[in-house]
């Protein structure tokens, strides 16, 4: 047998395994392509959207990695749901939800046909997430690549992402911009393939799969449309054989402080609230103990030492052009706040990846971390009465520290965005959607509609948000998000009245309802949960078997 076909053998060998390698030679394979390890290509090429578009492509270098390195490919697809095009309609609730079927789907290929390894492509929000977790369920030696940023667009000489259309709408509805501008900003932004260009939520991610040791170091940050990108891919296929034939897997490499290096990248980049959630949830999958507050308490102590979008000034490609994830990652092993012996898929430690890693003279985009931007990192934990198990602010993109202003209610995503297009928010309210939950959205949609609409109308620094649901990792302004415990269970959320007024101080790390005890108690009185809004099929399986958002949002 192979050495390196320690699961596959049960598929290919011996003679009662003809049938199976019949239907093998059907499409095209030889014994000897069935006598070499089988390695799975998790592809999560869509054509819907740029994130993933070019992944395809992308996937053929992979294979002829995996076989110049003498191993067999075996390309397979699943899901992906753009939040880009989702955002502000109803399947927005499926994004959340994408993420455990795209591990659920991963897992059951790599199991029923038995893979040796693995490599994921992932290239937008959710299928980054979904394919660590499908890598740490599954335990073979496996990788993950992710496809990169898409390239930013160019207007009047500014570097334009998504994000900038989404806060031109907003910017259009307060009669800000002329209906020329309006579309001219729509047709820049996004110039071709390749995930939202800022240090969102599925670049934050990225940050996330190097860090941890999941990714090559050097290798995710590669833009999707160069021609190194392809050259990448043919590596992580020859690495996954390294891996394969030293039985190297993700629970070697994804532990227990290689997770504080991860949420350390998050701090650090100023990253995305939705990281809080998928680290949770990879954890457990990891069966590592991480709790919410530990986000906090790294976060305190790791400072931002790159200034990108949103709440900074640089996108993606030009902090991978200044020197990428790898100067990030050096830059914390020099100060002390990475766990440098953690080890990469690479089969060297993080901290012998990164040590030597290149940096472009005069760049402005990644700072020292005795020279930081901020003295801490862009993730706060809340708590108080209207977030028992937390609520998720990033102080990244806001120089706010307290806040307190009367509450403008809603219980769904829509009511609130009608109201902010209606000009009927205004400066000092709190502006709280409810019911946008795990389990009562279901699935948790993310907020950029409304938050991007308040900061086109200019008011991303005089009106806080609130809600059981999400903001995207393209959100700027005073957004806290996760709530928890929702209101679809009867968290204090969903008591909140029209004018209450609502405490938020980020020195004390408290969110607070203003109303006394025996008055939330009459009004808990008699509570009943809303009918779900969904009674069948995978909207309902989700919603009926999802944790809180402050354990991941997973589903068990």
């Amino acid at each position: 047998m192979n050495s390196g076909k320690r699961h596959s053998h049960i598929v290919t060998d011996g003679p009662n395994r003809a049938p199976a390698r019949a239907m093998m030679k059907a499409i095209g394979f030889t014994d000897e392509d069935l006598s070499k390890p089988l390695i799975g290509i998790a592809n999560t090429w869509t054509e819907i959207g740029p994130c993933n578009y070019h992944l395809r492509e992308l996937a053929e270098h992979v294979k002829a990695g995996v076989r110049a390195a003498g191993g067999t490919p075996l390309e397979f697809n699943t899901v992906s749901i753009s939040d880009g095009i989702t955002m502000g309609t109803e399947g927005m609730k499926t994004s959340l939800i994408s993420r455990e079927l795209i591990a659920d789907s991963i897992e059951l290929v790599a199991r029923g046909n038995s893979l040796d390894g693995l490599v994921c492509l992932s290239g937008c929000d959710k299928t980054n997430p979904g394919v660590m977790m499908a890598l740490a369920r599954l335990d073979i030696p496996g990788l993950a690549l992710y496809g990169g940023s898409i390239d930013h667009g160019n207007l009047h000489g500014k570097a334009l992402t998504v994000q900038d259309v989404f806060e031109a709408v907003g910017a259009f509805n307060a009669g800000k911009i002329d209906q020329k501008e309006f579309l001219s900003v729509e047709n820049a932004a996004c110039p071709g393939a390749g995930s939202c260009g800022g240090q969102f939520t599925a670049n934050t991610m990225s940050t996330v799969m190097e860090a941890i040791g999941i990714s090559p170091a050097g290798l995710n940050g590669i833009p999707a449309t160069v021609e190194a990108k392809g050259k990448a891919a043919f590596r992580c296929g020859e690495l996954v054989m390294e891996l394969v034939r030293q039985d190297l897997k993700p629970s070697q490499i994804m532990t227990r402080p290689a997770f504080e290096n991860a949420i350390a990248s998050v701090a650090a980049s100023g990253g995305s609230t939705n990281a809080v959630l998928h680290l949770l949830a990879l954890a457990r999958e990891m069966n590592i103990p991480l709790k919410i507050d530990e986000f906090d308490t790294i976060s305190a102590k790791t400072p931002t030492i790159a200034t990108l979008k949103p709440g900074g000034l640089y996108t993606a490609v030009e902090m991978h052009n200044a020197g990428g994830i790898t100067l990030i990652l050096r830059r914390l092993l020099e100060g002390g706040y990475l766990h440098g012996e953690c080890l990469t898929v690479t089969g060297q430690t993080i901290g012998e990846v990164v040590r030597a890693a290149p940096e472009t003279a005069g760049q402005q985009v990644i700072r020292p971390t005795d020279q930081p931007f901020k003295p801490t990192g862009g993730l706060v934990i809340l708590h108080g009465n209207l977030a028992e198990e937390g609520g998720v602010l990033k102080v990244a993109g806001s120089a706010i520290k307290h806040f307190k202003g009367p509450a403008r209610v809603f219980n769904c995503e829509e009511d609130a965005m009608a109201a902010v297009g209606a000009q009927m928010i205004k400066p000092g309210d709190v502006v709280v959607i409810r019911y946008e939950g795990p389990k009562g959205g279901p699935g948790m949609c993310e907020m950029l509609g409304v938050t991007a609409a308040l900061a086109g109308a200019g008011m991303a620094e005089t009106v806080a948000l609130m809600t059981d649901g999400r903001f995207s990792g393209a959100t700027r302004g005073f957004s806290i998000g996760h709530v928890a415990p929702e209101a679809f269970v009867g968290g204090t959320i969903a008591f909140v009245q029209e004018g209450d007024l609502i405490e938020i101080d980020v020195a004390t790390r408290k969110l607070q309802l203003d109303v006394p005890a025996a008055e939330l108690a009459q009004r808990r009185a008699g509570w009943k949960a809303p009918a779900p809004r969904y009674a069948r099929g995978v909207m309902a399986k989700y919603a009926n078997t999802v944790s809180s958002a402050a354990e991941g949002a997973i589903t068990f």
